[in-house]
């Protein structure tokens, strides 16, 4: 399907172009253990916390709802749900500094990938909610193909990275602020519904696509939204008890950017409800999406 073609005689209209990610939610099953790891590790701070959730962020931008679900299970290897919340850091030695954090508490990493769009780090949280931390390159330094972007995976230079902290010694002060949600990436379970979905009724650009994998921007990004099918291709939802993405925000420019959604999302058939000035609304795959004006977030 090309991006401009949609579904179930939905206006094409392609989203506001300075769409962009916002705070994520996610079930956790200790509350005070995930506290402590997103803090104290990650450099986070806790802006809200009451009873079983607590709102964490870099200065006074929320990055993360934690929502605890006493005993909650893993989320299951085969399900659609949370693949990673991306957390976008403002500079090179930022990401360094985390890196060097996560060193000293002998947290384990998972991996680094050198996209050619940025440099990344991954991780998982105490209850294996996927995480990346990563740095984008120049915007000017991006190679585009037609419409798509050129992403890879290479190694990363770890050692160049820290080298680009000043004083490696410092005590980690915390994620800075500019610090946000730069992506989200998703497993579903299948990939030509979900660029009908995204791309078609929501309105991001193609930027990426491979036969199991999908990449959605808007405003010449490199991706917003990524979506896989490597664990989940024609997979059920995770359990409503297990630990994993809630919600994912959108944040839109304004009041008539939601409205054009909404009227996208109404000709597609797809129920929605408002609460205050937000969007509320499922995927195809039960992830839940909370789409709002920036200024109302």
């Amino acid at each position: 399907m090309d991006k401009n073609q949609v579904v179930a005689g939905t206006p094409a209209a392609a989203i506001h172009p300075a769409t962009h990610m916002g705070p994520v939610t996610l079930a956790v099953s200790d509350l005070a253990r995930s506290v402590d790891f997103y803090t104290r590790v990650l450099g986070m701070t806790t802006l809200e916390q009451v009873a079983s959730r607590a709102t964490v962020g870099a200065g006074h931008t929320p990055l993360l709802h934690l929502q605890e679900i006493p005993g909650a299970q893993p989320q299951p290897q085969y399900s659609t749900g949370l693949y990673h919340v991306a957390i976008l850091v403002p500079t090179r030695a930022d990401l360094g500094r985390v890196i060097l954090s996560l060193a000293r508490y002998q947290y384990p990493i998972g991996g680094f990938g050198d996209h050619y769009v940025s440099e990344a780090m991954y991780l998982d949280d105490p209850d294996g909610n996927g995480l990346e931390i990563y740095r984008d390159r120049p915007r000017d330094s991006w190679r585009w193909q037609g419409s798509k972007v050129v992403m890879g995976t290479d190694p990363v230079d770890v050692d160049a990275v820290i080298a680009s902290v000043e004083d490696p010694d410092a005590p980690f002060t915390g994620m800075p602020e500019g610090t946000t949600i730069g992506h989200m990436h998703l497993r579903v379970g299948d990939i030509p519904q979900a660029r009908a979905f995204y791309a078609g009724v929501l309105g991001f650009d193609v930027v990426a696509d491979m036969a199991s994998a999908l990449f959605v921007s808007a405003g010449g990004y490199h991706h917003h939204i990524g979506m896989n099918i490597w664990h989940s291709r024609r997979a059920p939802q995770p359990p409503a008890d297990s630990v994993g993405l809630r919600q994912f925000t959108i944040l839109v420019a304004d009041e008539a950017a939601r409205d054009q959604v909404a009227t996208r999302l109404d000709a597609a058939g797809v129920a929605f409800t408002r609460a205050d000035s937000a969007l509320l609304f499922d995927d195809p795959w039960g992830n839940a999406v909370r789409l709002v004006p920036e200024r109302s977030a």
